[in-house]
């Protein structure tokens, strides 16, 4: 019996009224009529969450990241904690197992505990000491009462981990470097110079885009046989973007319940403007229409080579993951979706009666009757060449990845941190490793309650007991959230260590003298 993940969510529970924010010209608008496209909204169908208001409080510029070689976490401030905030610690020893991923103990528990903030931090500034690639970085929070912030802006990391902890959001989303403090878009909203600079090229896929093919399941809900769509979209768009473009640095994270999302961080890719970043979307992207309207995919010929190496990669996992795993075709109502991408209507009645003569055949045998039937002379009219194309068509419709394209052509389009957490699963937004993207189980992912009690239960081993010197082990590293983490902090170093480049050095430090 495969694993499954639910739609469920929890229920609402004290709501209240939802704040005030601004649109991007500084016009008021409440949380439910804001950009929704420009944001990430997996979790919209996730119920709203308990409120718990936050209030305001002055925080201090705290001391700078040490060496990003560290494996040290953020160390703690100096300063005395803001009333809103309580020590962490007084969370500690909860039964996290009975409570809402989204409580705001467990999210207080979470941020300071487990999220990784040092590396958060060089990931996004591209170094140690802080540049405008931080410093005039949009960010959105989902807050406990489910209203929505955005043009958040810190001038340092341990800053914005401040206001983490003090506001404890459910989640909180990555928008694009201004070239102005987003805070000061007020002042700057008749001015021309603020605008969106730089950003990751990122792309989303999501299982709902597969409702109309996946057979097991629907909406929000997954197993281990429909999250293979998944794993292929990955195959297929990695090796796209290092191969045919020539990008490096790519992370790909689960969104902690159907999806997946790639940040493409290479220096040439962050300062694409919107028209470069059409034309790459349009370079991947091969399925068009809705769920409703017939042929998604109809492709020139020859083939182009990105087209044919897909084609290679898939034709694997259209045989067992499509034609075995889903049986699209077991019915006769979803048979006649197959025929109707066949070009030759002579075939297409033979296949019919074929079909009708054998109920419950299974689309592994009805997609070898096609060749069977043309072989044998059915259709007189039959081009066997249009018939090949059209079989690959389907594969490619069936199989080749079906993404939220909005997302990677704008500039200003926010996107679902990594290692937050999801608010309806608990899970939290891991990396995942493209050379081992088959090994990937979206359900071995840990839950934040999970990890919490994995600290809880921890116990150090007894020579690092007996050893005073030892070095202080981070809570993260006494759970199942380590792997991912470490794979984030090398995947960070390896970006930090191309951006230690002569030029891009020079172009940092004329940033740091910025007034």
């Amino acid at each position: 019996m495969p694993h499954s993940i639910t739609g469920d969510a929890p229920s609402s529970s004290n709501p209240v009224k939802d704040e005030v924010m601004e649109d991007d010209a500084g016009n008021p608008s409440t949380t439910q009529d804001t950009a929704a496209e420009d944001v990430d909204m997996e979790e919209a169908e996730d119920a709203k969450k308990p409120a718990a208001q936050a209030t305001k409080t002055e925080v201090k510029l705290e001391e700078l990241f040490d060496d990003f070689d560290s494996d040290d976490d953020i160390p703690p401030s100096s300063a005395p904690p803001a009333p809103s905030s309580p020590p962490a610690a007084q969370a500690f020893g909860l039964d996290y197992s009975s409570m809402s991923p989204s409580d705001p103990e467990v999210m207080r528990s979470f941020y300071h505990r487990l999220f990784p903030w040092r590396y958060h931090f060089q990931w996004l500034n591209h170094g140690v000491i802080p540049t405008n690639d931080f410093k005039h970085r949009e960010f959105s929070f989902r807050l406990q009462n489910d209203a929505l912030t955005r043009f958040e802006a810190y001038a340092t990391g341990d800053l914005f981990r401040k206001d983490v902890l003090r506001l404890l959001p459910t989640r909180f989303d990555i928008g694009p470097v201004y070239s102005a403090n987003p805070r000061d878009r007020k002042m700057l909203k008749n001015s021309p110079t603020f605008h969106p600079v730089a950003k990751e090229l990122c792309f989303d896929i999501d299982l709902t885009d597969y409702d109309d093919i996946r057979t097991c399941c629907d909406k929000a809900n997954i197993c281990n046989k429909c999250w293979q769509f998944i794993t292929m979209s990955i195959k297929v768009m990695d090796v796209a973007l290092r191969e045919d473009f020539g990008f490096k640095h790519i992370i790909w994270v689960y969104s902690g319940r159907r999806g997946a999302h790639a940040w493409v961080c290479d220096k040439k890719v962050r300062t694409m403007d919107d028209q470069k970043r059409r034309a790459i979307a349009g370079y991947v992207e091969v399925l068009r229409g809705g769920a409703q309207s017939g042929k998604k995919v109809d492709l020139r010929r020859p083939l182009h080579p990105h087209i044919s190496r897909s084609l290679e990669i898939l034709k694997s996992h259209f045989q067992e993951d499509v034609l075995e795993g889903q049986d699209p075709w077991a019915t006769d109502e979803q048979a006649e979706k197959l025929l109707a991408l066949l070009p030759d209507r002579t075939l297409n009645d033979s296949l019919r009666r074929k079909w009708n003569a054998a109920p419950g055949r299974a689309s592994t045998s009805k997609w070898a009757d096609i060749d069977a039937l043309a072989k044998t002379g059915a259709s007189k009219s039959l081009d066997t060449r249009t018939l090949l194309e059209a079989k690959q068509d389907i594969v490619l419709e069936y199989t080749y990845p079906r993404l939220d394209i909005n997302v990677t052509k704008k500039l200003n389009h926010l996107l679902k941190s990594p290692f937050v957490v999801h608010p309806g699963t608990g899970r939290v937004c891991v990396p995942i490793d493209p050379k081992h993207v088959e090994d990937f189980d979206p359900f071995s992912v840990p839950t934040v309650q999970s990890l919490l009690a994995e600290i809880d239960a921890w116990k150090a081993p007894e020579d690092e007991v007996k050893d005073e010197n030892a070095k202080p082990i981070a809570d993260w590293e006494k759970t199942s959230l380590k792997p991912y983490i470490d794979q984030f902090k090398g995947f960070v170093a390896g970006l930090l260590k191309d951006e230690r480049d002569p030029r891009v050095k020079r172009e940092r430090e004329e940033e740091s003298m910025e007034f």
